[in-house]
């Protein structure tokens, strides 16, 4: 990696400012027949509040969430004017946004399970479930992540904190003084997020395990709507949710969300190997858009009977990433379902300086060709059909790391949406993330040659 930090006068210019969106929480009680609704000024704003470690919403650029009656349907981005009221700005950006014939597809998934449908799992009692988070010398997050956790709505549930090659005692410390007696504390010598995943799973013997980060805070309804798809449905393997950005303060955050984030979309998806979707000619090798190591949950039989998570792939190795995406081709080379739902919401605290920006393209390229080289070592049988798509998987891995000048004619300035080109991309990210294309096999080689 390139050791200086770019001047902040080599930031690409864009149409808009990039830094300072305050991101918001919107809560809604439309009418649910939505064509109706759409072009209508009733409607009762049930809550309107900034997003967890987010500064209150004022006159500016403002990024909000928006659900219907709790459910997450939505995202606008508009601009609050000085005196108005915010509220009301937001609910017309949101009509006016999804009104559009152009929005069409968005338009739909509000009508899905996803909005004021019904989901999958909805009414299903939930599994006891445990929830590992990893971490690493971050206390002064965990604390965020620990409370938004213990604040969830699911019926039987416990934490396990795994504490991942620590220098200090900040991280037990922290667990003791504020947190003892309410989960459990595990400490992993071996660093890496692999294996600080299997070794929670290991510190558990609840039918289901769930993941997330120390860098985020779960909505309440985070872990009942992660975990009730495997009540609902026996052949589920693994659950996906919705990840969104707690704060774009900086330019580094809102290039990364503008980029794609971690967000997935608003419309519920199912991955079934035994009914390859028509429109993902590389799956199941598009491990990317199924869902990030941030709001995952498995079948803890089904991961044990695939191994778990590869320990030499996730950051804290040479690899760098891609132990998520190893455990989602896994689950579903196995014959399991996969689901993702956006009604299982995590906010998280995307990294905020230029730097971080650059080790995350670097990695995520690394991640991504670390993850199938591993698939590739432990499992042969799956190389015929990934050279077949080999081709294509090119084409896309070349789409996803493309520079981009300016934002398309037209497209919805949105961050978060995928390709939405709505701030423009650096050649030198680019040029990052296919370098680390690169590497990623090197580095899944170098981790594994290290274990042994």
């Amino acid at each position: 990696m390139p050791p200086h930090t770019p001047s902040a006068s080599s930031w690409p210019t864009t149409r808009s400012p990039l830094r300072d969106v305050r991101v918001v929480d919107l809560d809604l009680d439309l009418d649910s027949d939505l064509d109706s609704h759409l072009d209508r000024e009733d409607g009762v704003v049930l809550s309107l509040t900034p997003a967890p470690g987010c500064p209150p919403v004022r006159a500016g650029a403002v990024y909000a969430l928006v659900r219907l009656r709790g459910r997450p349907v939505a995202t606008v981005l508009t601009t609050i004017p000085e005196g108005a009221d915010p509220a009301a700005v937001l609910t017309a950006a949101f009509r006016a946004q999804y009104a559009d014939a152009d929005q069409q597809p968005c338009h739909e998934s509000l009508l899905s399970g996803a909005g004021v449908g019904v989901g999958a799992g909805a009414g299903a009692v939930p599994p006891r479930t445990t929830v590992v988070v990893a971490t690493r010398e971050r206390a002064d997050t965990l604390g965020r992540a620990l409370d938004s956790l213990l604040a969830q709505d699911h019926p039987d549930f416990g934490i396990v904190v795994v504490d991942n090659a620590p220098a200090t005692s900040a991280t037990r410390d922290l667990v003791d003084q504020d947190y003892a007696g309410r989960l459990t504390y595990v400490h992993e010598p071996v660093p890496g997020l692999a294996t600080a995943h299997n070794a929670g799973v290991a510190a558990t013997d609840s039918p289901v395990v769930a993941f997330t980060d120390d860098d985020v805070a779960a909505d309440p309804h985070w872990l009942t709507a992660l975990t009730a798809p495997f009540a609902a449905d026996p052949r589920t393997g693994c659950v996906t949710g919705l990840i969104l950005p707690a704060r774009l303060t900086t330019p580094a955050q809102i290039l990364l969300e503008s980029h794609g984030g971690f967000a997935k979309g608003f419309a519920p998806r199912l991955y079934d190997p035994a009914a390859p979707p028509a429109g993902e000619p590389l799956f199941p090798f598009t491990a990317g858009s199924f869902g990030s190591g941030a709001s995952m949950a498995f079948r803890a039989s089904a991961l044990r009977a695939v191994g778990g998570f590869d320990p030499a792939t996730g950051t804290g190795t040479p690899a760098r990433g891609g132990d998520d995406l190893y455990a989602f081709v896994r689950i579903l080379a196995a014959g399991h379902r996969l689901r993702y739902t956006p009604d299982a919401l995590v906010w998280h605290h995307h990294r905020e300086t230029w730097q971080d920006l650059r080790n995350q393209a670097y990695g995520y390229g690394a991640g991504l060709t670390a993850y199938l080289t591993a698939v590739l070592c432990r499992h042969p049988a799956l190389l015929p059909p990934l050279l077949a798509k080999l081709p294509r998987g090119l084409a896309h891995a070349r789409a996803i790391t493309a520079h981009r000048d300016e934002p398309r004619a037209g497209a919805p300035g949105i961050p978060g949406a995928h390709g939405a080109h709505s701030h423009p991309w650096p050649r030198s990210l680019s040029r990052l993330e296919r370098r680390g294309m690169l590497y990623g096999p090197l580095g899944y080689a170098k981790a594994r040659w290290g274990r042994r």
